[in-house]
């Protein structure tokens, strides 16, 4: 290993694992966008279709485990993923992740009833898990670093599109045909994907110790099920129950015990599925916690920006819609410009900047919300987006930099482990602020007006409160957006923090 800017030496197994560039890759990059877009499309087009489905299966009452099945089983399965593309290969884990998902898809398409829905979820949730963390890898193992940047910011625009066709692809749909088309849809891109990665990708020669190989399906079990206890408390927490419940308590109880199995378990694995050189080494431990702080931080805009749009400001869905989709097209806009910037201060410093700027940016947004106006809120999605791209990308392309193709999986898959399980906690604790904010600006108020947060939404989007009466409600609803935007500044102040973790320059292997 070398630092940026003294000699180099080459890690002798870093440059025999290095593939050559394989014939025909703009073929290729364009079969990894589309196994992308699988993924990337899925929850925005769904999430448009939602009534029409609990129309026809009904089941209201547990239709979010639409969403957060499929998040649950996609954030469990990233290490598993992770470990297995450095062990057996990306190609057969990525065909395998893609064929999972496109069979989970025909099987929402076919649900009877919404139990049967959220069951074939997760099974899409596991294939999803496996296309994110397996093209993200690929891209470092088939790109040089200095043209990293580039593919990984058209796979970047992937998740862009995704933000701005997804909801207008799920209207159409829902408007004029069966929201079952929605899943079925998937089958010809996932074909197509599969058709081409089938026969374009090849990867090189992996040398594999002597004897049967050695997979650690026990660690992996352990570490599923210390996933799933704890998500599922994350997620649900607040919500289907209150958090000091009893089911809150046992799951996070349940958690915790099998966190301590997971760590003995994986202490004693020959070749762990997480091993502990993820959190031994600065910089990757660095990354995952800038990762995480980065996942937390995006919920604010992500989750409570459109709900703010509407009610508060009063736009239509397509006008809300708009204000949280320059945040998605501004990144990776900058995530492609970021390679200028890393190459001149270096990873660490790029993202520091990025995220030292979002937090003006955040604290911007309670300071102008008298201003009703929706361009405030779209400027200041627009720059967090700037933000959001020389942060993450400099981050995913260094810690790939800083390892061997054969710990490159691995090292992927817990960057994008903490960022979706950032996104879990974040989510829940806003939320939690959210409601008691909303629940304390509340009381004393008319009794004309809804007594919980939980029922202000429904109230002004359906237009039942209107007039005088509507004021308050959206006073308070404004005051607890504002105080989740604070809160997310604070995430993008800790991973600032975090990154002092880092040494300056990334141990880059040449």
């Amino acid at each position: 290993m070398s630092r940026p800017g003294g000699p180099r030496t080459a890690d002798p197994q870093h440059t025999a694992d290095r593939p050559a560039a394989p014939p025909g890759r703009r073929a290729l990059v364009f079969a990894l966008m589309m196994a992308m877009a699988l993924a990337a499309l899925d929850s925005a087009v769904v999430a448009t279709a939602v009534p029409q489905i609990v129309g026809d299966l009904g089941g209201f009452s547990y239709f979010s485990w639409l969403f957060s099945g499929y998040l649950l089983a996609g954030t469990v399965s990233l290490p598993v993923y992770g470990k297995l593309s450095d062990t057996l290969g990306r190609k057969p884990v990525l065909l395998f992740g893609i064929g999972l998902f496109l069979a989970g898809s025909a099987l929402c398409a076919a649900s009877w009833n919404m139990a049967a829905l959220i069951v074939f979820r997760i099974v899409q949730g596991f294939g999803g898990g496996a296309i994110q963390s397996t093209v993200q890898t690929l891209a470092a193992d088939l790109y040089p670093l200095k043209e990293r940047p580039r593919i990984q910011a058209a796979i970047s625009s992937v998740w862009a599109g995704s933000a701005v066709l997804g909801p207008a692809v799920g209207g159409l749909i829902t408007t004029w045909a069966d929201w079952r088309l929605i899943f079925l849809l998937n089958v010809p891109l996932g074909l197509v994907s599969l058709v081409l990665l089938a026969r374009r990708l090849s990867e090189p020669h992996r040398e594999r110790a002597a004897g049967r190989l050695r997979v650690d399906w026990a660690g992996a079990l352990a570490l599923f099920l210390t996933g799933c206890a704890l998500l599922t408390a994350i997620i649900q927490g607040g919500h289907a129950w209150p958090w000091l419940s009893a089911p809150s308590l046992g799951l996070f109880g349940t958690g915790a015990v099998l966190l301590a199995l997971t760590v003995v378990v994986e202490r004693r694995a020959a070749d762990p599925i997480l091993p502990g050189w993820v959190w031994r080494r600065r910089t990757i431990a660095a990354a995952n916690l800038a990762m995480g702080a980065l996942g937390v931080m995006t919920i604010a805009p992500t989750v409570f920006l459109p709900t703010y749009a509407q009610s508060v400001l009063g736009l239509d869905p397509l006008r809300a819609g708009f204000v949280l989709a320059v945040m998605s097209v501004a990144w990776p806009l900058s995530a492609a410009f970021s390679q200028h910037v890393y190459r001149r201060i270096g990873f660490r410093q790029s993202a520091m900047t990025g995220m030292a700027v979002a937090c003006p940016v955040l604290l911007a947004f309670p300071a102008l919300s008298g201003t009703h106006s929706p361009w405030y809120p779209a400027l200041i999605s627009l720059a967090l987006g700037a933000c959001l791209g020389i942060t993450q990308l400099p981050l995913l392309v260094g810690v790939q930099s800083t390892v061997t193709v054969s710990e490159r999986g691995t090292a992927t898959a817990s960057l994008l482990f903490c960022r979706q399980l950032g996104s879990s906690i974040g989510a829940a604790v806003f939320g939690a602020l959210a409601n008691a904010i909303l629940n304390s600006r509340l009381q004393g108020t008319s009794s004309a007006l809804p007594s919980t947060g939980g029922s202000i939404l429904d109230s002004l989007s359906s237009g039942a409160t209107s007039g005088a009466a509507a004021g308050p409600l959206r006073d308070a609803l404004a005051t607890a957006v504002d105080w989740v935007y604070v809160g997310a500044a604070t995430a993008a102040a800790l991973a600032v923090l975090a990154l002092f973790l880092a040494p300056r320059r990334f141990p880059v292997l040449d």
